[in-house]
């Protein structure tokens, strides 16, 4: 695909990260384990082109409104707006198939190393109101810290959910399933939803339930488990809420860590939630790189956002951005080891 740009940052220890102009995704995250060796931790796929319109929205910053939308209505200041439906039943999903994740957005490097993609959303697109300038500022560390932080600013009121998509398996990518993954979330309480995916209203505890990841433990243990979630998933795909959030302040929402490399993956956020999608529906997506082919299950995506159909819940965090108001998320991937 034409205007395709990759942007690689490397840091001191020889760890890099590679990012794309398409749908503002990160592309690989090379990083040692516990031995020092390398490798990279993130799906993704052999032809650069095929990250357009895959199924999977590997790596990318779906929008404008991430996870779903029921129906592909909401009412905003008593008007009625009608989105694309993409998704089974009948709902919307990451913004529609013409959704940020599928755009080409301007690129460049800033003279303190990081990389920035923004983005323009006219008013109407994808049935959203309201001209949207969004740019998402990724950062490298020496420590491997990939901080992502995204902000965002409209002429009208509209609606906002942001996240990366990114899937990650700390044995390296093409390496088999990510059932063996020790899962740890800080949320005690997720959201059920009916066959659609979409939220039947308020959260329940997941104390005694197979959706428990408040004590570590292998994404695999339950991931088949007799669970209404877990059956319309066919896996983990669900919205967790994170326990202590306040607006604007980072909190810790998981920690992955594979026994085998040792890696650890630490995510941290300001972000209220962070949906848990094991990767129920990765066989057939595109080649993967060196001619991996990538089954179901091979990745896990930890992806912080608001609350799905938000619009359609008052009662959940607002997810509405109005004129003179600044959208300002944070999301921090931290990569160590542990023994």
């Amino acid at each position: 695909m034409e205007g395709i740009k990759l942007f690689t940052l490397t840091n001191a220890r020889g760890a890099s990260v590679t990012l794309s102009n398409l749908g503002a995704g990160i592309v690989s995250v090379v990083v040692p384990d516990r031995d020092g060796a390398m490798s990279d931790v993130v799906l993704g796929y052999e032809n650069p082109a095929d990250f357009l319109a895959d199924g999977p929205c590997a790596g990318k910053i779906p929008g404008r409104f991430a996870n779903r939308i029921a129906k592909g209505k909401f009412t905003l200041d008593g008007r009625e707006y009608s989105l694309p439906l993409n998704a089974s039943f009948g709902n919307h999903l990451h913004g529609g198939p013409e959704g940020f994740q599928n755009k080409l957005w301007e690129a460049r490097e800033t003279p303190e190393g990081a990389v920035e993609f923004l983005y323009f959303s006219e008013d109407g697109e994808s049935g959203y109101p309201g001209n949207l300038k969004v740019v998402a500022h990724y950062e490298w560390s020496d420590d491997c810290d990939l901080k992502l932080t995204i902000t965002a600013q409209a002429d009208k009121p509209t609606v906002l959910n942001l996240t990366n998509h990114a899937y990650f398996n700390l044995d390296g990518e093409g390496s088999g399933t990510i059932e063996d993954h020790i899962l740890r979330l800080n949320a005690s309480e997720y959201l059920p939803t009916g066959e659609d995916l979409v939220p039947l209203g308020p959260s329940d505890p997941v104390a005694g339930t197979p959706m428990d990841f408040v004590t570590p433990k292998p994404i695999g243990r339950d991931l088949r488990a007799d669970f209404p979630a877990l059956k319309y998933g066919k896996g983990f795909d669900n919205c967790y809420l994170i326990d202590g959030y306040e607006p604007g302040q980072l909190q810790e929402a998981a920690e992955l860590w594979s026994p085998k490399t040792g890696r650890l993956l630490t995510v941290t956020t300001t972000q209220p939630a962070i949906q848990v999608y094991t990767g129920n529906w990765l066989s057939g997506c595109p080649q993967g790189k060196h001619g991996h082919v990538y089954g179901d299950y091979a990745g896990v995506a930890l992806e912080c956002q608001h609350l799905p159909d938000s619009p359609n819940h008052p009662d959940y965090p607002s997810t509405v951005l109005r004129p003179g108001e600044v959208f300002e998320e944070a999301i921090i991937f931290s990569f160590t080891t542990k023994d």
